[in-house]
Parts: C-alpha cells; sequence; structure tokens
C-alpha cells in the first residue's frame, strides 16, 4: 500500500500514473512514420520501466530528454497543455532524484503542486474574464460548430443553452475556488475528484484523453503538500 502523504509514497504513485500517461499517449504514435515511430515506442518502452519503478533516476532523465527532442521534433508542444504538463511533471521527477538532500526534494514536489494548483485558477480566471463563457456561449459553440465532440449526437447540446450556461459557471466557480480545497484534506480529496470526473467527461465528450492521466499524475503531489502543511501546522 503507497502512503500517499508520505514524500516517497507521493513520488511513487506520481511515477506510476505518469507512466501510464506517456504509454498512452506514446501508443497513439505507433503508426506514425519511422523516426516518430522509433521515438516514441522507445518512450513507451522507457515509461514501461517506470512503471516497475527500475532505475528510476536515469529513466526519469532519458523521459526528459526524449520530452525535449519531441519539443525540437513538433516545434513546441504540440499537444498544448497536456505536453506542458508532461514536461513539468517529469522534469520535476528528474529533478527530484537528483536532489542531493530531502529538503531540496520537498521543495521540487511543493512546486509541482503549486503549479497545478495554478492551472485550474489561471483557467477560471480566463474563463470569468471572458464573456462567451460567462454567457455559456464558448460552450455552446464548442457543441454547435467545433470538431471536438465525439459524436454528432452530442452537438444537441447546443440546443440547451440555459443548461450550458449554468455548466459554463460550474466549471469557472470549481477552478476559481480550487486553491482553497488545500485548506482541508477531506476538502482536497472531494476537489480532486470532481476535478477527475471533469478531466474524464472532456475525455468522453471531446476526446481530450490525453488530460486525463497527466493531469492525474500531478495530484499525489498536492495530497502530500497539503498533509506536510498540515504536520507543520
Amino acid at each position: 500500500m503507497i502512503d500517499i502523504t508520505s514524500l516517497d509514497g507521493a513520488l511513487r504513485l506520481t511515477e506510476i500514473l505518469l507512466a501510464f500517461a506517456f504509454m498512452q499517449q506514446s501508443a497513439e504514435h505507433f503508426t506514425a512514420p519511422k523516426g516518430e515511430r522509433t521515438m516514441f515506442m522507445l518512450r513507451f518502452i522507457l515509461s514501461g520501466v517506470l512503471l516497475l519503478g527500475l532505475y528510476t533516476p536515469w529513466v526519469c532523465l532519458a523521459l526528459l530528454g526524449l520530452s525535449i527532442v519531441s519539443l525540437q521534433r513538433f516545434n513546441g508542444p504540440y499537444n498544448g497543455g497536456s505536453d506542458r504538463m508532461n514536461i513539468l511533471i517529469i522534469s520535476c521527477l528528474t529533478l527530484v532524484h537528483f536532489m542531493p538532500s530531502v529538503r531540496g526534494q520537498e521543495y521540487v514536489l511543493g512546486y509541482l503542486a503549486l503549479q497545478l494548483i495554478l492551472s485550474y485558477f489561471m483557467a477560471g480566471k480566463v474563463k470569468v474574464m471572458n464573456s462567451e463563457w460567462r454567457s455559456g456561449r464558448a460552450l455552446n459553440d464548442v457543441f454547435a460548430f467545433s470538431a471536438y465532440p465525439v459524436s454528432e449526437g452530442l452537438r444537441g447540446f447546443a440546443n440547451h443553452p440555459q443548461m450550458l450556461r449554468v455548466m459554463s459557471w460550474a466549471v469557472i466557480v470549481f477552478e476559481l475556488a480550487f486553491p482553497f480545497s488545500i485548506l482541508s484534506q477531506g476538502v482536497l480529496v472531494f476537489a480532486l475528484c470532481i476535478a477527475c470526473l471533469f478531466h474524464f467527461a472532456n475525455a468522453c465528450l471531446f476526446g481530450l484523453n490525453r488530460f486525463f492521466w497527466v493531469w492525474l499524475a500531478a495530484y499525489p503531489s498536492l495530497i502530500w503538500l497539503q498533509a506536510r502543511l498540515f504536520t507543520l501546522g
């Protein structure tokens, strides 16, 4: 049983979840041209080794190197926010494993947790400043016109503007309030469950499956940080 409130436990669960995320993403490239396919097959294998917990510092370093090569290959994070979170987490894991002191490891894991908090808060801030999100028009346009819905049947949601307005504000309020969840372990676990369901819904409705595993991979750091702050208090 992994004790997620301990430094070692949080790191190990982060490695496991990130390995799942990398393996899922890498499998999408197995039918790509040879050079790209080779790179992602290597990433898949290294992720499997990370999942097993073998040679972890060097595997993390190799995965970080491949992430940098991928940035060069695709002229940046080609899949947007999920790729940025990939690089953030693997960078933090690599730093943790090469930090000479436990205090240094805690600072790095704490930084990852704070970035996770900001990822939700800043997303909410951008939405609340956007009149189309406040009115529900942004979600309406996504369902009505974008290529994101995974089936044509889902476009019917565009015919319910009031429901989409409520959904928009529910997302905005949740994201803006997310930083306060760290004040209580019970509230934090509840907030993370809601966030997990949010990413799962995005995967089912819009095909944004890359966000699910990689955002989950950052959750152990936040659970650890909350427990660490509570201990200090």
